[in-house]
């Protein structure tokens, strides 16, 4: 049978780590820690926990230290993962899927903030890889291969963006997504995460400059093109950029039929323009808004789509209708939708 690696790269991370490490250790042969400078007692948590623990002086670059990290495992295949990670299902099949090499991508389940509400929203990753695989990137590095991609039976939860984690990284990404795009000015990728680090900082302005600059340079077949436009969409509209939304939804409305996540964008920038023009709001922009989140519950949960968001083809989707149908005095159809919301939140 394939020997398994779990491999880390770790700093100042004693608060979560021992969680990540105790859910992985039933389901590999060797963890390998590696401490990039933690000022805390991370590196005796790895070590109580069981894990080989190795230091590394940081140096800017995620992925000399995972690569570091990967060439220290003797194994045949690495699960890297980081410490506000945790497995939550699908290990115990895991080594069944470890034949032939490829790029194993693991769902990965984030809670984030949207509007006011907490909510789940999914990513598949590549985390599982076999030796010899390395990482190329400043940061939100990516394994370099032209292996397969192949879905596989793990998920994990990731506590990453929580107020204490983003108050943590505030700062630090952004200067290493521009200095990689220094770089490197033409990458997608780059223009991307640094278009989502500004949207968490609610800095939309910028946010939409970058993800401008992502979509001017996309090919249109990149793995996150889904989570480009649906947050594209979302911070044009913040930005007040709604003629750029619009624009927007009209050239991508037919690649996403079977997404509840860019209807569910397309009723809230609707509403919002339908504020702005009330002349036009009743005949043409309210129609669109209904339809949109009708349009999701018809769809459905899709959280297989990447940076789907759990609840926008079910209960985020009907509690928005309760309110459009209570704003417009239709009490009954208000009614309707809240209970059906209220249904689907707690299935």
């Amino acid at each position: 049978m394939a020997s398994l690696a779990l491999v880390m790269i770790v700093r100042d991370e004693e608060g979560c780590l021992a969680r990540c490490l105790d859910a992985a250790a039933p389901i590999v042969d060797e963890m390998i820690v590696v401490d990039t400078g933690s000022v805390d007692g991370t590196a005796a948590v790895a070590a109580a926990c069981g894990a080989t623990v190795h230091h590394w002086a940081w140096r800017d670059d995620f992925s000399a230290a995972r690569n570091h990290s990967l060439a220290l495992s003797r194994c045949d295949w690495n699960l890297v993962l980081d410490a506000d990670e945790r497995i939550t299902s699908g290990g115990d099949t895991l080594r069944k899927t470890l034949g032939e090499p490829f790029l194993g991508l693991v769902c990965r389940r984030n809670r984030i903030r949207v509007g006011s509400a907490d909510a789940d929203s999914f990513t598949w990753i590549p985390r599982l890889l076999p030796k010899g695989i390395r990482y190329a990137g400043r940061i939100h590095e990516e394994p370099v291969s032209s292996l397969p991609a192949h879905k596989t039976t793990l998920r994990l939860d990731h506590i990453g963006f929580d107020a204490a984690s983003l108050a943590r990284k505030k700062g630090r990404n952004e200067r290493l997504l521009l200095a990689a795009l220094g770089e490197q000015p033409g990458d997608v990728y780059l223009h991307f995460q640094l278009g989502n680090e500004y949207q968490v900082a609610q800095d939309f302005a910028k946010s939409a400059s970058s993800y401008k600059a992502a979509l001017a340079r996309s090919s249109g077949k990149e793995s996150y093109r889904h989570a480009l436009v649906v947050r594209a969409i979302y911070s044009f509209k913040m930005a007040e950029l709604l003629d750029d939304a619009v624009a927007l939804v009209d050239d991508e409305i037919h690649n996403w039929p079977h997404s509840p996540d860019f209807y569910f964008t397309v009723g809230d920038l609707y509403l919002d323009l339908a504020v702005k023009h009330p002349h036009a709001a009743l005949e043409r922009l309210l129609p669109v808004v209904e339809y949109s989140w009708k349009k999701c519950l018809e769809i459905g949960e899709r959280t297989d789509i990447e940076g789907g968001v759990r609840g926008r083809g079910s209960h985020m989707a009907a509690h928005n209708l309760a309110a459009f149908y209570r704003a417009l005095g239709d009490q009954p159809k208000a009614a309707e939708f809240a209970a059906m919301a209220e249904e689907m939140k707690a299935a």
